[in-house]
Formats: structure tokens, sequence, C-alpha cells
């Protein structure tokens, strides 16, 4: 076993440890509690239209907003631009955070690759992400493989930087400990310093998921004929603001339901901490 094994089986015996606690009540009802603040805002815009206090043209009530979303359920229009940034959204996610975690792994690793890299690709980092939409018209036509190259670039450098910093930031204790262990080569990588940058190279993927969301936006509205983004700009043309609001309530249950998706696949893997959440 790995040292931080061992710490885990200490840990896993101990009475309140992390395993148990996550799966306490009380975190249930917190998850469940955080949805009375957009369900009281709703309901109060809702009866503030109905009073005729506030005007809903620009800022329709949910009752208008739901009948959008229905009506677009319903005709299956929905399902076609939800399944058309999804898979944007996927492919720019696996794309960037790929080549993200290769070249991070090497500028935190090696310093001759942090030497010839990395002031590159921090220079390229400030560029902003509309600059890059006419280049990659040029490069890839208006096509899948430019939104999907422009999401790449989206979440490609939260990954870089996380997955780096994780690396140069290993405790020197750790590695100590794996020596005085006997580890090899592999086995140290393997059983000490992966789980040592599991945490934040999570970190970093939630954060590159989140900019894959934001970018696809950017990604669609150039020349999209189905998907969100392409949803938003035909409200806006149209002069429909529940169309933009049900595109934007779209998203924002996508961008959560995915997140939860790879929390969901992520924790197993960092059940070994011992963290003071639920202590605090």
């Amino acid at each position: 076993m790995s040292p931080l094994e061992i710490a885990a089986a200490t840990q896993a015996k101990t009475p309140g440890s992390p395993g148990a606690s996550s799966r306490r009540p009380g975190s249930r009802r917190l998850g469940l509690a955080g949805w009375l603040l957009p369900i009281a805002l709703a309901a109060l815009w809702e009866l503030l239209v109905r009073a005729g206090i506030a005007n809903g043209r620009l800022m329709p009530p949910p009752s208008v907003v739901g009948r959008t979303l229905w009506g677009l359920a319903a005709s299956g229009e929905l399902l076609t631009h939800v399944t058309a940034t999804l898979w944007r959204v996927a492919a720019g996610f696996g794309l960037g955070a790929g080549v993200a975690t290769v070249l991070g792994a090497l500028t935190g690793a090696l310093p001759v690759a942090r030497g010839l890299l990395d002031p590159t690709l921090q220079a390229l980092r400030a560029i902003p992400s509309i600059a890059w939409v006419p280049l990659f018209i040029l490069w890839f036509g208006i096509f899948e493989a430019s939104k999907v190259a422009l999401i790449a670039v989206g979440v490609f450098f939260p990954v870089y930087l996380g997955v780096a910093a994780a690396i140069q930031g290993i405790d020197r204790k750790i590695v100590e400990v794996g020596r005085v262990f006997r580890l090899g080569r592999l086995a140290m990588v393997r059983r000490v310093l992966l789980p040592a940058i599991l945490p934040a190279w999570f970190t970093s993927l939630r954060s590159g998921l989140g900019l894959g969301f934001m970018f696809v936006v950017a990604a669609e509205i150039m020349g999209a004929s189905e998907g969100l983004g392409y949803l938003l700009v035909d409200g806006q043309q149209l002069g429909r603001p529940d169309t933009i609001i049900a595109a934007i309530i779209s998203f924002a249950v996508l961008g959560k339901l995915a997140d939860g998706l790879l929390l969901a696949i992520t924790r197993p893997f960092l059940a070994w901490q011992d963290l003071g959440r639920d202590t605090l």
C-alpha cells in the first residue's frame, strides 16, 4: 500500500470519516435547500407580474417561460438544440482537457519543457476568446470543426494551469515518504504523486467544463443552425425574451447536470481525503 492508501485506510476506520459524513441526511437536506432561492424568486416575479406591479414584456414571468419550454420540448426542437450543444461541449472538452493534461504534466514535471512551452502558452491565454473566431472560421470553415476548436481552447487553459501547478506544488515530504517505502520510479508516480495531484486536476476539469459551456455560446453564434446558442440568437432576432430565457435556463440545467456527473465520476478517486467540510 502507498502512504496515501495507508492514511485512507486509517481514516476509514475512524468515526466521522469523510465516507461516513458524506452520506449524512443533512447533506441531502442542504442540497434540496439550494432550490429554495430560485423557486422563491421565480414565485415572487410571477406574483408581481400577475398583480400588475411589474411589466412582464421584457422579463417574462415563469409561467410564460415554462410554456415556451414545454412547446419547444413537445415539438422536439429543444432536444435537437440540446443534443447539438452537448455534443460540441463533449468533443471540445475531451480534446482540450486531454491536450492540456499532457502539456501541463510536461511543463510541471520537466523544467526544460516549462522553459520552452509555458511562456508561449501564458501569452496565448491572454487572448480573448472572441479573437479566435475569425481565425478558426478561416482555418476550419463554419461547420463543426471550428466550433469544437473554440470550445477546446476555452477548456485548455484552466486544465493546463491546474495540472502544472499541482505537479509543481507537490509536497516534498510526500516524496520522501515514498522513498522511505522504497518505491520505484513508476510506483512513486502511480501510488504517491498521482493521488497527490488528483484533487487539483479534478477541480481544474470542473473549471474547464464550465468554460466549455461558456465558449459553446460563442461557438454556436458562428453560423450554427442548431444548438442552444443558436436558440439565443434566434430569440433575440425575433424579439422573444421568453425564448432567450428558456435557452438560458436550459444552459444552466445542462451545465449543472454535467458538473454533477463529472463530480460523481471523480468522487470515488478522492475518497481517501480527510476534509473538514462537515465539521466547520
